[in-house]
């Protein structure tokens, strides 16, 4: 068994394919397999192949073209099975997913008027395309979650399906580490705030007697992701955002200026740029009250006389954290969670992000660092205190140290069996026809039509 790879491996690649649909093709086109009134094209197969070529290397050309193929045959099938039960999906849910795509894409081109010199379509030609995409994406997992929803694993199962597993094939887990934080992150005076206040109040009747909020934004924003493109943040729709500012910006009429919105990020004006569906566009300038260096210097004293006291065992981490701390992890005495997997192991990489000035590869198991500035995942300044907990040094997966990871292998397999018996028994009652090309594939699990 290979824990790297499932019969649905399409679902997987389906984002980088987006965009690979885009590129000119080199192929020569056909088409290799009928499923009810869809099909899957030469092309198809290719670009899906050199998607798995350049993630995971070359091994058997014809089997990994085979098992591509198997994919989108399920693929196909899953729709097919969706259209003649009537499951519904809503232009706004393909929308939604649409946007993040075309973002995707003006990222890659370098902005949206050069989609075309990139990718040889115009943002209309692309969205029709990642449209239709997408429809059938979310119509297959649609139906794949109403095969699979009710599978379930228990530990002696995740336990054979690890035996089974030969050791060439586990997986190599780098180095991980489970930490806790004490973080002190200054209050912002009231005069501080108030001083943001009246600059944003300013720059918002400088907009509304004329002045354009896009040329404002790129002087004055300091949201980084957005300044340089005149605060315009593209298409979301709700939830994607901080509630105060996602209430601010939908209630806003095209071209309207909002009054001056706080959230955790710090003090922002919007503008409506379009509204599509049930997502909008909008610009914004945000402006972030500062903590002044006076402040930031008592935490870090009060931090460096905290480490003194938890080095000498006068107070434990744990109840320092829960006494002392003011960031996200201080109800659990401080143990961080990681935001990539939602589990509390870290490799360096994903660490150093975080917590750049924290040397933890040189660190040692319940060795507490000096106090460290760093910046909140709201952009504010504050200093922290980092015990590392635990290291687990680099290894090949094994139940002990990795039974999440191992189970939710097991349950994707269990699920990926489940949708295989299915689309058994729907090859019985559905029109398949496969090109001569494939029809020796060795490794099909399904009983397609040869």
């Amino acid at each position: 068994m290979n824990m790297k790879k499932n019969i649905l491996i399409l679902l997987a690649l389906l984002p980088s394919m987006l965009l690979a649909q885009s590129q000119p093709r080199q192929v020569v086109d056909g088409i290799v397999a009928v499923v009810g009134q869809t099909i899957v094209k030469n092309s198809d197969v290719e670009q899906a192949y050199v998607q798995v070529r350049l993630r995971q290397g070359l091994e058997n050309e014809y089997v990994e073209r085979c098992q591509l193929l198997e994919s989108m045959l399920i693929s196909k099938l899953l729709v097919h099975k969706g259209i003649v039960d009537s499951v519904e999906v809503t232009d706004d849910q393909v929308e939604e997913q649409v946007q993040y795509y075309l973002k995707a894409a003006i990222r890659q081109a370098g902005g949206k008027d050069k989609l075309r010199e990139t990718f040889q379509y115009s943002y209309d030609e692309l969205h029709d395309q990642y449209f239709d995409l997408l429809h059938d994406r979310i119509l297959s997992q649609k139906v794949e979650y109403q095969l699979t929803e009710n599978v379930k694993v228990t530990p002696a199962e995740v336990s054979e399906y690890y035996a089974k597993i030969s050791q060439d094939s586990l997986p190599l887990i780098p180095t991980q580490y489970e930490v806790s934080e004490i973080v002190i992150e200054p209050t912002i005076s009231e005069e501080e705030r108030d001083r943001v206040r009246g600059e944003l109040a300013e720059l918002r009747e400088r907009i509304i007697k004329g002045e354009k909020f896009s040329m404002l934004a790129k002087l004055y924003s300091q949201d980084p992701g957005s300044a340089s493109k005149g605060g315009e943040l593209g298409f979301f729709s709700r939830g994607d955002m901080v509630k105060e500012f996602e209430t601010a910006a939908f209630a806003l009429k095209p071209g309207e200026i909002s009054p001056i919105v706080e959230t955790e990020y710090g003090f922002h004006i919007l503008q409506l740029i379009e509204r599509r569906g049930n997502t909008i566009n909008v610009r914004h300038i945000l402006l972030q009250p500062k903590t002044s260096s006076d402040d930031l210097l008592k935490a870090r004293i009060t931090l460096d006389s905290l480490a003194d006291e938890i080095r000498k065992g006068s107070i434990t981490f744990e109840a320092a954290a829960q006494k002392y701390s003011n960031g996200p992890s201080r109800a659990q005495g401080g143990t961080v969670t990681n935001p990539s997997t939602g589990g509390n192991l870290f490799d360096k990489e994903v660490f150093s992000q975080l917590y750049p000035g924290v040397g933890i590869v040189g660190m040692d198991e319940n060795e507490i660092s000096n106090a460290t500035s760093f910046t909140t995942t709201e952009n504010k300044s504050a200093y922290c205190l980092i015990k590392l907990n635990k290291k687990i040094p680099e290894h090949k997966a094994n139940l002990t140290d990795d039974y999440d990871r191992i189970y939710n292998a097991c349950l994707q397999n269990a699920k990926t069996e489940k949708v295989v018996e299915w689309a058994n028994r729907m090859t019985k009652t559905t029109y398949i026809r496969i090109s001569d090309e494939y029809k020796g594939c060795p490794n099909f699990r399904v009983n397609w039509p040869r």
